[in-house]
């Protein structure tokens, strides 16, 4: 299900992006949001996973499944873990799953969930950006 992303919830979901990037000690180039449709957002993390050292490791976001950890293969991104929960969970909670995933700790459920809520409805309900 696509969402109908206005001008106000696009800038939401760039200012909660940046918010799970600064929670992880990124900067906003780490990041690229796409309002869609279908919306998502791509976080690159710094480090790599002791089980693919060879690959960078990205947070995917989408409308559909909320957060996911992948690596980047040469061809693609190869999602391993899905966080399951809400589609717009705090960024501390996104934060601690990227953090179990690069630790190895096998983070999330490999099989893609659907989060509980709307995507748009709980990025809706977030703080309007400043400015």
């Amino acid at each position: 299900m696509e969402m109908d992303f206005d001008d106000t919830t696009a800038r939401r979901l760039r200012r909660y992006v940046d918010q799970v990037a600064a929670a992880l000690g990124l900067g906003s180039e780490c990041v690229c949001v796409d309002a869609g449709p279908p919306a998502n957002a791509y976080v690159a993390l710094e480090g790599r996973i002791p089980s693919f050292p060879e690959w960078d490791v990205a947070l995917l976001w989408d409308e559909e499944f909320g957060w996911s950890g992948a690596i980047e293969t040469t061809t693609d991104e190869v999602v391993l873990a899905y966080m399951g929960g809400h589609a717009v969970p705090p960024p501390a909670e996104v934060a601690r799953f990227a953090t179990d995933l690069l630790l190895d700790r096998h983070p999330g459920d490999p099989r893609a969930i659907r989060p509980a809520g709307s995507g748009g409805a709980e990025l809706a309900s977030l703080p309007r950006a400043a400015g």
